[in-house]
């Protein structure tokens, strides 16, 4: 039996802290060094990249760690494993060969491609393939529109480059818990029909695939973990059946807990199956553990056999898009957002129905008797978006500007004025038959090899435990917010948004299913009342899981929402007052 892989994570996004790299290899022993650059939004933002650059179209950013970490892998024998190829593996790949060249080192390094569709998107039509929308099934229609169609590839590709002896491994788009699942079938020779062990690989690198969010970042009950203003990375110890154990280096800022570990779990999921190319893993089988300080053991996880697609991530160009702001303080201050709307539109060269789309919102962020100039301002917010460049530009600005001595008191623009028009990107999800897009492994310099991306099909049922507590909460109940014993944690899934919410002891798990229903979710989240709602239990992990149609509408580029990714849903559900049994408030 082989001893447990401890694999480290050293980037959880395009942007993340480019020291953690450094950190993760030299401030403790890991055997594997991986780290997620890819999101959605970083293919389109890729893509317009690559438009300028051909010869990118990657994440510089972890050559730039290469270069720090590089020699130290080596030297003690850590692979290293990343998705920073983006649009562009193989040159990623080459970058950071020219890197090792000029440190005088010789790692063995590969590239894993295939992901990418752009260029058969019209064979595959051709052949009868018609990239049927993830959801709703509809069919893809004319794929000119497209810059990017990425295939979210599975961990059998990372696991063959490893054994071909590779160092450092370069991806495209694969999921992010490949690479964490890679690494570990390789070390442990999982075999395809493995399900439960793959699914438990699964789920350790969903657990660390965005690094500090599961050492205490983002996480609702920040203000009881220690050294939050510098929090450690993660790693997981991923045992031969699947099983494993989330910690942190010792001396690090942040905690991993149990609760920490929940909450990430919850983050950007849908129901209880949560689907992969290699396996479905049950997140509703899972169970946590707390076995030390800052170590916590993950078992019990099911696997079901995959679907027989592959999921799709394709962006087209949507158009172009304005956004104003206008500012509004102290009183009448809707009369005022009506004003200026008005004399906006009066003053505008176009009408609204020149637009493919028109969204004002007034944002009340506005207090009573206000204390402070800040305290007392809302905003009138207009977004305008067209295919036409020109409708979006210089001149609907003038607008707003001229109005500045002509409306409203206390009329000002926050921040910078207004400036020309952007463009911005449309998501849309697809499928496409897992034996139409195989892996290609390339060693550079040295040999390629073909995977197939076909999955077992059959798997034995999973038995889930249905057992109800019978615990009863019941009782004098006190007005206060959710927040005060349950955590959350929110996040994009294309248009959509996902909302989990977990409670931390059994009795509030209790009172949690009982009461949060879809109606209650409409209810204190307003915003969500015309949406249709999906609510999913998981008992294990004492949580449940709403995920909220169309909340974010074409993805997060196109979004005109405030907070585009539906990163702070969750704390605003937290900060709503409900009638909480007051026999759970004063419990410890």
């Amino acid at each position: 039996m082989a001893a447990p892989l401890r694999i480290a994570n050293c980037s959880g996004f395009f942007g993340d802290r480019l020291s953690a790299a450094n950190e993760m290899v030299n401030d403790g022993p890991i055997d594997v060094l991986t780290g997620d650059w890819l999101a959605e939004l970083t293919m389109l933002i890729l893509a317009r990249t690559q438009a300028k650059n051909p010869g990118v179209g990657y994440a510089r950013t972890f050559v730039t760690q290469m270069e720090q970490v590089m020699g130290t892998c080596l030297e003690r024998g850590i692979k290293v494993v990343s998705n920073a190829g983006g649009l562009n593996p193989e040159r990623c790949a080459e970058a950071v060969a020219e890197v090792a060249a000029t440190l005088g080192l010789s790692p063995v390094i590969a590239y894993v491609n295939g992901d990418n569709l752009m260029g058969r998107l019209e064979e595959l039509q051709r052949a009868g393939v018609d990239l049927a929308h993830f959801e709703t099934g509809e069919p893809v229609g004319d794929v000119s529109r497209f810059i990017t169609a990425n295939a979210y590839l599975g961990c059998f590709g990372i696991a063959e480059a490893l054994s071909m002896g590779a160092d450092i491994v370069v991806t495209g788009r694969v999921t992010d818990a490949a690479l964490v699942c890679g690494p570990a079938a390789w070390h442990h020779q999982w075999r395809r029909d493995d399900l439960d062990a793959l699914a438990g690989g699964v789920v350790a690198g969903h657990v660390i695939e965005c690094g500090a969010q599961v050492t205490g970042g983002n996480y609702s009950f920040f203000r009881e973990v220690p050294g939050m203003v510098r929090v450690g990375f993660p790693w997981v110890e991923v045992a031969e059946d699947g099983s494993s154990v989330v910690g942190k280096h010792d001396g690090t800022g942040g905690e991993v807990s149990v609760g920490t570990v929940t909450s990430q779990l919850l983050y950007e999921i849908g129901g209880p199956s949560y689907l992969g190319p290699d396996v479905s893993a049950r997140f509703d089988t899972i169970h946590l553990e707390q076995i030390a300080p800052d170590r916590v053991r993950i078992s019990g996880t099911k696997g079901e056999a995959p679907p027989s697609t592959l999921k799709v991530a394709m962006n087209e160009v949507g158009g172009y898009r304005k956004d104003l702001n206008v500012a509004l303080t102290g009183l009448d201050i809707e009369e005022k957002a009506r004003l200026v709307e008005e004399a906006f539109w009066l003053s505008c060269p176009f009408v609204p129905s020149d637009f493919q789309s028109v969204t004002t919102r007034l944002v009340r962020t506005d207090k009573p008797d206000p204390a402070t100039n800040e305290e007392a301002v809302a905003t009138w917010r207009l977004t305008l978006k067209d295919g036409d460049e020109r409708k979006v530009g210089r001149a609907v600005a003038d607008a707003v500007v001229e109005l500045a001595l002509a409306s409203i008191p206390g009329f000002f623009i926050p921040g910078a004025s207004p400036s020309a028009g952007s463009a911005f990107g449309v998501y849309r999800p697809a499928v496409v038959p897992s034996n139409l897009v195989p892996q290609y492994v390339t060693v550079l310099g040295g040999k390629r090899t073909t995977i197939d991306s076909v999955a077992p099909t059959t798997s034995a049922d999973v038995v889930v435990d249905e057992s109800v507590n019978d615990i009863v909460i019941s009782g004098r109940t006190t007005m206060a917010p959710l927040g005060i014993l349950f955590g959350t944690r929110s996040g994009d899934k294309g248009g959509h948004a996902n909302l989990g919410i977990f409670a931390r002891n059994d009795e509030a798990w209790v009172w949690l299913d009982g009461f949060l229903s879809i109606e209650e979710i409409r209810r204190l989240l307003p915003e969500t009342r015309p949406l249709v709602i999906d609510r999913y239990r998981l008992p294990t992990l004492r949580s449940l899981n709403f995920v909220i149609h169309d909340l974010l509408e074409e993805g997060v580029a196109a979004s005109t929402r405030q907070d585009a990714q539906a990163k702070g849903l969750g704390e605003w559900l937290r900060s709503r007052y409900v009638p909480i049994p007051t026999a759970l408030l004063d419990s410890p």
